[in-house]
């Protein structure tokens, strides 16, 4: 076997060919660093040691900023893929009645929420029977409804796109499906000159699958291609 002085030199000589292997471990370093310090003695402030620490430091900062910026990008990505497949999705029926029952099926399991709801204004009585046919999807309801939904009654300018998180008022709009709602989108359609407004509500039992400090660009893309349908089906 080798004796410790063989040894040593063998260490040394690695060392000195390779010594990026030393200044890329981090436990090395610091172990180095902190025997530098003993050596030095109490008295005596080792400047190198202290920016060291400090450059370290901000390298986490950095490292941890980097996979955020990441993470949001891959997030992002997610998103504006679930929304096209939607689109997509939204796209594909040729009748009225199957478009708008795509939106509970296929496309609401796409968005991965658990309730759609598509809010018409009317003054007129016989939307109650299209309410009939299409089952739960559609509400009709008076004019003035949607913007009082959703400013809840503050005197604050609409968006195109509400986020929000919280159970809903009242069973009015989701119905059954309430009890477990926990943040919602509201989604307000411009139907074209001369009609009254509407609204696609998006429910999830997920608390966190709306907030209001996400971003809307995605969903409000999505709601200009539904009321441009919309728009086409109305005539």
């Amino acid at each position: 076997m080798n004796n410790p002085a063989e040894k040593i030199d063998e260490l040394r000589d690695t060392i000195l060919s390779e010594p990026e292997m030393i200044l890329e471990d981090r436990d090395i370093m610091h172990a180095l660093i902190a025997a530098n310090e003993k050596a030095l003695g109490g008295n005596i402030v080792d400047l190198r040691g202290i920016a060291m620490e400090r450059l370290e430091a901000r390298l986490d900062r950095l490292e941890d900023t980097h996979r955020s910026v990441i993470a949001a990008a891959y997030e992002n990505l997610a998103g504006t893929n679930q929304v096209h497949r939607a689109i997509l999705a939204m796209l594909d029926p040729t009748e009225f009645e199957s478009f708008l029952r795509s939106l509970t099926d296929e496309v609401g399991h796409i968005l991965r929420v658990d309730s759609v709801k598509l809010v018409l204004e009317s003054d007129e009585g016989e939307a109650e029977a299209t309410k009939a046919r299409l089952g739960g999807m559609l509400e009709v309801v008076e004019p003035g409804y949607i913007e009082d939904y959703i400013s809840e009654g503050r005197n604050t300018p609409l968006r195109q796109v509400t986020l929000r998180q919280r159970r809903p008022n009242s069973d009015a709009l989701y119905g059954e499906a309430a009890g477990y709602i926990q943040s919602e989108a509201c989604l307000r359609l411009d139907l074209g000159e001369g009609r009254l407004p509407g609204m696609l509500a998006l429910g999830a039992e997920d608390p966190h699958q709306f907030k209001p400090n996400q971003g809307t660009d995605l969903l409000a893309f999505f709601a200009g291609v539904f009321e441009r349908q919309m728009r086409r089906w109305l005539g």
